[in-house]
């Protein structure tokens, strides 16, 4: 199984062998990277490329590795003894299977996403450790043990808010996705915008090169900023004449799919005032 590029997606050769070497070790695949440089994404059009079922497990501030598991609904088996539910005897009936269960349980190989777990707990990574290694877990309400059938292809993305254990990264292979150049920004950009006259992709990629390399900005655009910014001129209609700013001219055309906080707005607020006094 080699993963490529789609028609929907851009890989750089870094990272489809990153993918390949993954899949090759039967290891999970770490993503780092800046938000919205498409590591979710990733994770989809690896298994559309591989022609595979995808499970996805979104990660929060309160998710516990245990839910990816399996959760034993003691309260709904207490409440069914105090009705007479015949369904007490089995207590397998008040046992939901978490998304690693789903992958392990699965028929055929899938691609597992763990997305952002950096923003769980710091034990979260610890507490898969040998889940994740093995590819099996013991189930202690019932006594069984669950094993993969076929072992997942498991993707884990991180946006690098805090420090993961280093017996977990042991574990992994691992890839930070750099930000694109302009030329793979431009094939990107043709993916999802074909047809786009070039003179705009030119115009629109040398301002937003020019936006996030601005000194003191707080939240640089990302890949997904600049195609929601395209996507807005062209719903507009501009062309690249209408994207030429005067530096004393305070904001870029449409710029609050570009500029997420009020901090980095008043900076090109400054940087106008500063043009216009000199």
């Amino acid at each position: 199984m080699k993963f490529t590029s789609t028609a929907g997606y851009i890989a750089t050769q870094d990272l489809t062998t990153a993918v390949n070497a993954a899949i090759t070790l039967e290891r999970p695949l770490l993503v780092k990277g800046e938000p919205g440089t498409g590591k979710t994404e990733l994770a989809r059009q690896i298994a559309a490329s591989l022609d595979v079922p995808m499970l996805e497990w979104a990660v929060k501030s309160t998710t516990k590795a245990q839910q990816g598991l399996y959760e034993y609904d003691a309260v709904s088996r207490l409440r069914d003894s105090q009705l007479g539910d015949p369904r007490v005897s089995d207590v397998g009936n008040y046992i939901r299977r978490g998304k690693l269960w789903e992958a392990f349980a699965a028929p055929q190989r899938v691609v597992l996403l763990i997305d952002e777990i950096d923003k769980a707990d710091i034990e979260f990574p610890n507490d898969l450790l040998q889940e994740l290694d093995r590819m099996e877990f013991h189930v202690y309400e019932t006594g069984e043990t669950v094993r993969a059938a076929v072992r997942p292809i498991v993707i884990i993305t991180s946006n690098n808010e805090k420090e993961l254990p280093d017996a977990f990264l042991r574990r992994c292979f691992f890839h930070y996705i750099r930000f694109p150049d302009a030329e793979t920004l431009a094939r990107i950009v043709d993916v999802h915008f074909p047809g786009i006259k070039k003179s705009l992709v030119e115009a629109a990629l040398a301002q937003f090169f020019e936006i996030r390399e601005a000194p003191g900005l707080k939240k640089k655009p990302s890949t997904s900023e600049v195609l929601d910014w395209l996507k807005l001129l062209l719903a507009e209609d501009l062309d690249a004449s209408d994207l030429r700013r005067d530096p004393r001219e305070a904001l870029p055309r449409l710029h609050g799919a570009l500029l997420k906080n009020e901090q980095d707005v008043h900076l090109f607020e400054r940087l106008a005032f500063m043009a216009r006094r000199g």
